[in-house]
């Protein structure tokens, strides 16, 4: 165990003051996307998670001489507000070309799109002093089984996978498996599936996985289950934190604002492994309450790395000792009395 762990943090701009409701209007304004980045090291984080147009909006529309460019003047505000570039993730789940999928699309020159805008994306992510880009596979699946022969999209997102890796020999791959949304039921939808196509890659110590909470809760499964897995084949790139009060649409909640232990049990994972000894970053996911008002609005981002760091307190108060004797003596009861008591913080 690793109780000397020093924790990075990160998170999206869209994680800040994002204020649409899909059943009504605005509930709190947009804040302008660059004076974001003045926001983060007051709350505690360093790291920056980034989609493509993040770093280039309207990046379909623009030459590569003007997407380095662009890519230049950001790096210059990362560095001047002491930042680090988790990732960038190619957006494919907004244009035209990926209604239908993207690596996985029936049509040919949508798959063609998909592919130039992924090597965009790599070529943002060098610019800007990124490792890794992330591949959430947004629209990869179906709505009706018959749409697609599943078999062939398969080999098409490992295609693409190995194609990443010979465009650039230095980059990583992150895979963020989900389970469901926008699509019915989609490919790769836990880390199992994504670690599979790594091994059959061209080069899997260059492909993780990248696992969020809720993504797990929605495939019914526990988020610190497939960390562990992952963490077992040395291929966790990073983690979303957050929670999901059940099987409903992603929610992106404060971590452990559903349910506390699964929150511990994903701190206790990861702590008990080292992560982040690396460099690794505790990546978070949340969004603020659809109803909260104000501009910008950070607590949920505050808060989400204040629990983190208590339950990090707590997982690294654990008494080991008696935990082996209950798992010896399969005394799995007191084992759990223990566990809740010490959440609770009785003795």
């Amino acid at each position: 165990m690793s109780s000397h762990t020093q924790y990075r943090f990160s998170f999206g701009p869209w994680n800040i003051s994002e204020g649409a409701d899909p059943f009504g209007g605005e509930v709190r304004p947009a804040f302008p996307h660059e004076e974001k980045f003045a926001l983060y090291r007051p709350l505690g984080f360093e790291g920056v998670q980034f989609h493509d147009d993040d770093v280039v909006p309207g990046i379909d529309g623009l030459t590569a001489a003007q997407i380095q460019q662009k890519a230049a003047e950001v790096k210059r505000m990362l560095d001047n507000q002491g930042l680090t570039p988790e990732f960038v993730a190619p957006r494919l789940w907004f244009a035209e070309q990926t209604t239908d999928g993207a690596y996985t699309a029936n049509c040919a020159s949508d798959r063609d799109y998909a592919w130039e805008r992924t090597r965009k994306c790599v070529d943002i992510a060098r610019a800007i002093g990124s490792k890794a880009i992330v591949l959430w596979l947004a629209r990869e699946g179906t709505y009706i089984r018959e749409a697609k022969d599943a078999r062939l999209a398969y080999e098409r997102i490992l295609g693409t996978i190995n194609a990443v890796l010979e465009y650039d020999k230095e980059v990583e791959i992150w895979i963020e498996p989900k389970p469901n949304e926008p699509t019915d039921q989609a490919y790769v939808p836990t880390i199992g599936h994504a670690l599979a196509l790594s091994f059959a890659s061209k080069d899997h110590s260059r492909v993780k996985g990248l696992i969020e909470s809720a993504h797990a809760l929605l495939a019914g499964l526990d988020p610190s289950d497939e960390m562990a897995f992952a963490l077992a084949h040395d291929k966790l790139g990073s983690v979303h934190l957050n929670d999901q009060n059940g099987l409903k649409y992603d929610q992106d909640k404060n971590f452990g604002g559903a349910n506390l232990r699964v929150a511990f049990n994903q701190v206790r994972v990861l702590e008990e492994a080292g992560y982040g000894s690396r460099g690794e970053f505790i990546g978070l996911d949340v969004k603020a309450i659809r109803t909260q008002r104000g501009c910008p609005v950070t607590d949920h981002l505050r808060n989400s790395r204040e629990l983190f760091l208590h339950l990090v307190d707590k997982v690294r108060a654990l008494d080991h000792s008696l935990i082996a004797q209950c798992r010896d003596a399969r005394d799995y009861e007191a084992l759990e009395l223990y566990i809740l008591k010490h959440l609770l913080g009785v003795r």
